[in-house]
């Protein structure tokens, strides 16, 4: 079978990476007692005929003027003709599928043509071309010469009170650009404090201050309204060079001044800022890690439970058509064939879950699909699918379905791997399931405990079933949380499902993979380990 993955480039297509910043102005009010809830979807479309959805942004709670903080970063090929499709939604749920929202208008447009205006403001139209009636977006772009990124530990103290007794600060820092600031990062909404700490962040310095030191920095601090009328308290404005000597023990302190209160008697400030941190580090790209000797290894789940019904009926999930594919088939091949080119030997561990397993006929979630427990493992994505073939008649389809072992199987490898305090391993599971897990408290323990491992999750969700847990896990929005109140270190999830691709293996392929590489190389950041083979490359500047 053909591999599914994205066109092969010749040594000639040269590329360069591109930041774009989307904001967007008088969207249309969707909501009855609210304001829209906005999400802006970037697709991207290389080959001419097929769209894939390359990422999303944050979704702003009663905004019809949003600032998006999360950033797209895109390869920009000059010799290439690159179609972005900018979708806007009204979110009003919590699925996966934005299908289920409000579309508030697209903008269609190439690379070439943001990269050549630095900055494109267009209004947004409807499917069939006509213009929506409201609404604008500006998309900005940045080309990526400068690797470095500024690790921030903030704090404030006395700040004013903005309701009677309470205020839930969060703070955003801009830069200054020809056309006014521009947004490089909002921290998250700390409720009920006046001392808040907000957790550690970091900001890449071509978002902060275009990689120059000395260029000014606006920091505003607000008072977070769930209608999205966020209050002013305070703001300044500082440089990176200033903030550079920030120290737990000798932090930089700004006053937080609200410009309209300046003339009122007695005001001096609306509270203190306080830079506990503010170190400069290079940050390695995921070509970094990948041309130094990391190894991405590719470990398969796949779900043997009852209700993917019996393998030889044609209506089961697990039946294989005349043509030798099923939906599960389709995912291994799609997702593998890229995948492996990352791991050198090409040997895929593959386990199965939820079956009666022979010789004893127990049910099983953590079993070899070859059998063999000391060599779980199958020569490339062709002996993944062979190994497959063969175990379907030796199972008996049973239940429940328990995501937990396996990722805690897979976790261990991990936790080995961090021990060695290199970045030679990462690891990357991929989960084939057909419906809602059964042991979903467990298995958000195992994901937080794994977010803070050398670990990547993948879910593929297969069949017409309700896939709102899976969703739940991807926690986009906001970062996981154990029952026990623990708090994930990191999205480490990334769920899609199987018919929403409508049998395109390279959309599908795109799609699943298009958080991996991020999430690869801000674990290793994070953690300040190096690529393995650059250790005596010097730091830049």
């Amino acid at each position: 079978m053909a591999s599914c993955g994205p066109p092969t480039l010749g040594p000639t297509h040269l590329a360069t990476k591109v930041e774009l910043t989307i904001s967007c102005e008088n969207l249309l009010d969707m909501d009855i007692f609210s304001k829209s809830d906005p999400l802006c979807a970037l697709y991207i479309n290389s080959t001419g005929s097929q769209w894939y959805e390359f990422g999303r942004t944050e979704m702003i709670l009663n905004c019809l003027n949003p600032k998006f903080s999360k950033k797209f970063v895109v390869d920009y090929y000059f010799e290439m003709v690159q179609r972005l499709r900018f979708c806007v939604y009204d979110i009003d749920n919590n699925t996966y599928d934005l299908g289920d929202d409000d579309f508030l208008g697209e903008l269609e447009c190439t690379l070439g043509q943001i990269v050549s205006s630095k900055r494109m403001t267009r209004p947004l139209v409807l499917k069939s071309g006509r213009p929506a009636g409201h609404g604008t977006i500006t998309i900005c772009a940045e080309e990526i010469t400068d690797t470095r990124v500024a690790n921030f530990e903030v704090s404030a103290r006395r700040l004013e009170k903005m309701y009677l007794w309470w205020t839930d600060p969060f703070i955003e820092l801009y830069k200054q650009t020809e056309t006014g600031w521009l947004l490089a990062h909002r921290t998250e909404v700390i409720k009920n404090n006046l001392n808040p700490t907000w957790r550690p962040f970091r900001v890449s310095l071509r978002s902060l201050c275009g990689g120059d030191v000395e260029r000014a920095i606006k920091v505003d601090c607000f008072d977070y309204h769930v209608n999205g009328s966020h209050k002013l308290i305070g703001s300044f404005q500082t440089t990176l060079a200033e903030l550079q000597g920030a120290t737990h023990t000798s932090p930089v302190e700004f006053e937080c001044i609200n410009s309209k209160k300046v003339k009122k008697k007695g005001y001096k400030n609306s509270g203190v800022i306080c830079i506990k941190r503010c170190q400069i580090e290079r940050e390695f790209t995921f070509l970094d890690y990948i041309m130094g000797g990391c190894q991405i290894n590719f470990s398969i789940a796949i779900d043997f439970t009852g209700s993917n019904l019996d393998p030889s009926l044609p209506q089961s999930l697990h039946y294989i058509n005349p043509e030798g594919y099923n939906e599960y088939l389709t995912a291994i091949w799609a997702v593998g064939h890229v995948i492996q080119d990352y791991d050198s030997n090409k040997k895929f561990p593959v386990f199965g879950f939820g079956a009666q397993v022979p010789p004893t006929w127990q049910v099983s979630h953590e079993f070899p699909i070859n059998f063999n427990p000391s060599n779980p493992f199958c020569d490339g994505i062709e002996g993944v699918v062979a190994a497959y073939q063969a175990c379907l008649p030796q199972l008996k389809l049973w239940g429940p379905t328990n995501f937990a072992p396996i990722i805690r199987h897979v976790a261990c490898f991990a936790r080995q791997a961090l021990r060695q305090n290199t970045a030679s391993q990462y690891y990357v599971l991929l989960i084939l399931t057909d419906g809602a897990i059964t042991d979903m408290d467990e298995t958000r323990t195992a994901i937080v405990e794994a977010s803070h491992l050398p670990m990547s999750i993948i879910i593929v969700g297969v069949g017409g079933a309700d896939f709102e847990a899976m969703e739940f896990l991807d926690s986009d929005e906001r970062l996981l949380r154990s029952p026990r109140g623990d708090t994930a270190a990191r999205d480490i999830v990334q769920f899609v499902p199987f018919r929403m691709f409508n049998g395109n293996h390279m959309t599908l392929t795109q799609s699943v993979l298009a958080e991996l590489p991020d999430q690869v190389t801000s674990f290793f950041n994070s953690y300040k380990l190096r690529p393995p083979n650059i250790s005596n490359n010097p730091e830049p500047s």
